[in-house]
């Protein structure tokens, strides 16, 4: 008899190193269920890494979060979809074949393995000059104000040429946004972030395509003039809302738990300080031990799909649950344990298929960067704080910490 499905959806986690008790349940009774929502509509959800890894490389799974049957996870999403068009700008990660393989083509060249070699020195000058600022402060200090939040949100305005002085601006927005309130506040909350987003971003361009430099934007302007003989605006609006929301509200979230987790493990920290080349593969444990982006993997079905034991029917929502997945005991031996001698990069922190993480490269680089440079120069950091007194992101798009006060 298959087991009963979820008692509600979406889960917090209550524990932050695992994911919910129940999720694990799924996954090894009824990996393939469905679960009713908090908007009241019905959507299945995945829990295996197989089977995740299968709907994400389908073309039958659409990622059109226009659709009205899209499974959305977080109430204001609910209500932001009643009219998609105003409330959402036009992002790549919303797109399918064939206007996503021209999108994601046409900025590709930007996250290369060179372009970030090309990088790597001034992300290395902002996180030094971060840190030395935490070393001439008084103790203790929030790690992520000083330092989680400051260096991808340096990096990303950088990289796209958006003034570093109107990043508060865009962080408060951006933690709007991403944030899974409930009631017409929250609704309103959001897309009203999102307006301002949008809003700053489509100025930003304008003045752009007035004064060209060398940034990610500008380039992108010029290629548009080159090959169109004009610009699509909205598109580029589209295509910074996600590079600056993503490019530091999941890196940021990511520093900030990879801190935590390496200050309490001696074996790893100790592993890379000898060796800085493990800072990679710790990057890639670290990915996958706490899957930040538990819910955002979600597809809508456009035929008949026979998944596991059911059938998914054209138009069923399908949500992955990306955080278990990289706990399948089917594909990781001892998967509950942090390991980062384990060697797996065939994690789903940043998805899989067409629509796998854009900028992986530059958020991998950041990451290896950051925890070599912090454990090198601050070997005793440490929590100043018990864990249990933390404040962990449960409402959320994007897990992490609110708070990390450190001493050494």
């Amino acid at each position: 008899m298959p087991a009963e499905p979820a008692a509600a959806f979406p889960i917090a986690r209550t524990c932050p190193y695992a994911p919910h008790k129940e999720h694990v349940r799924l996954q090894q009774e009824a990996p393939v269920t469905r679960v009713t929502l908090p908007s009241g509509s019905d959507a299945w959800v995945i829990a295996r890494h197989s089977d995740i890894r299968r709907v994400l490389a389908d073309a039958r799974f659409s990622s059109n979060r226009g659709r009205p049957e899209f499974p959305r996870v977080g109430v204001q999403d609910g209500e932001l979809a009643a009219q998609p068009e105003a409330a959402l700008p036009k992002v790549m990660l919303a797109m399918d074949a064939p206007e996503h393989g021209v999108a994601r083509r046409a900025v590709l060249g930007e996250f290369t393995h060179r372009r970030m070699a090309e990088l790597k020195p001034r992300i290395q000058e902002i996180v030094d000059e971060q840190i030395d600022a935490m070393l001439a402060g008084p103790r203790p200090v929030d790690l992520v104000r000083a330092l989680a939040l400051p260096v991808p949100s340096l990096v990303i305005c950088e990289l796209l040429g958006v003034p570093f002085e109107d990043h508060d601006f865009f962080q408060t927005r951006s933690a709007l946004v991403v944030k899974q309130g409930e009631g017409p506040e929250a609704t309103e909350n959001a897309q009203s972030a999102m307006q301002e987003l949008t809003g700053y971003l489509d100025s930003l361009l304008k003045a752009k395509e007035k004064n060209l430099t060398d940034d990610l934007l500008s380039r992108q302007i010029l290629q548009q003039r080159e090959a169109n003989g004009s610009v699509d605006r909205a598109d580029l609006v589209g295509l910074s809302f996600l590079l600056l929301v993503a490019g530091h509200e999941t890196t940021a979230n990511m520093i900030a738990l990879g801190a935590l987790q390496l200050s309490q493990d001696a074996n790893a920290r100790t592993a890379i300080l000898h060796d800085p080349d493990k800072a990679a593969p710790a990057v890639e444990e670290l990915l996958r031990y706490f899957t930040i982006a538990e819910h955002v993997l979600a597809r809508v079905a456009t035929e008949d799909v026979e998944l596991g034991d059911q059938i998914i029917r054209a138009g069923d929502g399908v949500l992955a649950l990306s955080n278990v997945a990289n706990r399948d005991p089917q594909v990781f031996t001892d998967p509950d344990a942090f390991d980062i001698e384990r060697g797996a990069r065939n994690h789903l922190a940043f998805g899989h298929g067409p629509h796998q993480c854009l900028g992986q490269n530059l958020a991998r680089l950041e990451l290896q960067v950051v925890f070599d440079t912090l454990l090198r120069r601050i070997p005793d950091l440490r929590s100043a704080v018990p864990v249990e007194q933390l404040s962990f992101k449960a409402d959320t798009l994007a897990y992490g910490i609110h708070e990390l006060p450190v001493t050494w």
